[in-house]
């Protein structure tokens, strides 16, 4: 599973939890919605730490797999062939074709 689906979906555990530990005190529900919120995202620092480092490096991974891709593709704008093979990918399939004689 997805680190960034991992810490959202406990995110919202942890917020249903509190939540629930809540309603049985007489409290408003948008009060015990606020208190939830801020309670949830407190321990959610603490307790889901590996989790938000782990979707962290998955968001640099994807950051930097787009930096790379666009400074080649502005290489290649820019008239740099080998850039431009580089991610050819319909070229990395495609068979030499031969011009048919017509005479």
């Amino acid at each position: 599973m997805s680190p960034a689906i991992k810490y959202t979906l406990g995110r919202v555990g942890l917020f249903a939890v509190v939540l629930g530990l809540l309603s049985f005190f007489p409290l408003n529900l948008l009060v015990a919605g606020m208190i939830a919120i801020v309670v949830s995202a407190v321990a959610s620092y603490f307790l889901l730490a590996k989790w938000r480092n782990q979707m962290n490096e998955q968001l640099v991974s994807v950051a930097s797999r787009r930096s790379a891709e666009k400074a080649r593709l502005r290489a290649a704008l820019a008239g740099d062939e080998e850039a431009a093979a580089e991610g050819d990918r319909a070229g990395a399939n495609r068979v030499e074709e031969k011009p048919a004689d017509r005479t």
